[in-house]
């Protein structure tokens, strides 16, 4: 299911927009183990752990024998934090956000401009990025041009 978020910008016009559909789950179930999760995932088994161990996981169920036993939720869970690591968001601001989830709806605000400070970090990355490439453009074109000069007889 693909969640619809409407907000309207300046102009005043709404605008709809997709958020991100849940991931398919492995084989079609809701309990994986470790070793299936870091497949799944492309995580290894250490850092999943260190995840859970600094809190960027919630809790994740246990088998009787105490094996960790992951469910759709911490996918869907780990494709999000997998997106902030993307943005460069630091791993203690990914802990404080999750801190946030765990305490509920009260602390909406604080998620938001969470979110909001990192969203405004990648659109200057994106920006310097931009710039940058319009320098590689430049370059590449300098030398295709100089090539053709050099080829003419």
């Amino acid at each position: 299911m693909t969640v619809m978020e409407t907000r309207t910008e300046a102009s005043g016009t709404a605008v709809r927009a997709a958020g991100p559909a849940a991931l398919p789950s492995p084989d079609g179930q809701d309990h994986y183990t470790i070793s299936e999760v870091a497949a799944h995932t492309g995580l290894s088994a250490y850092t999943l752990r260190w995840y859970e161990r600094i809190g960027l996981m919630p809790h994740i169920d246990r088998s009787h024998t105490g094996q960790r036993r992951y469910r759709n939720r911490d996918l869907n869970w780990l494709a999000f934090v997998g997106k902030l690591r993307l943005t460069g968001m630091p791993v203690a601001d990914m802990v404080r956000y999750a801190e946030l989830v765990r305490e509920g709806e009260h602390t909406f605000p604080e998620r938001q401009e969470l979110l909001e400070q990192t969203r405004r970090d990648v659109r200057a990355r994106i920006t310097e990025l931009q710039d940058t490439l319009a320098v590689l453009d430049y370059k590449i074109d300098n030398y295709a041009c100089a090539r053709k000069a050099s080829e003419r007889p």
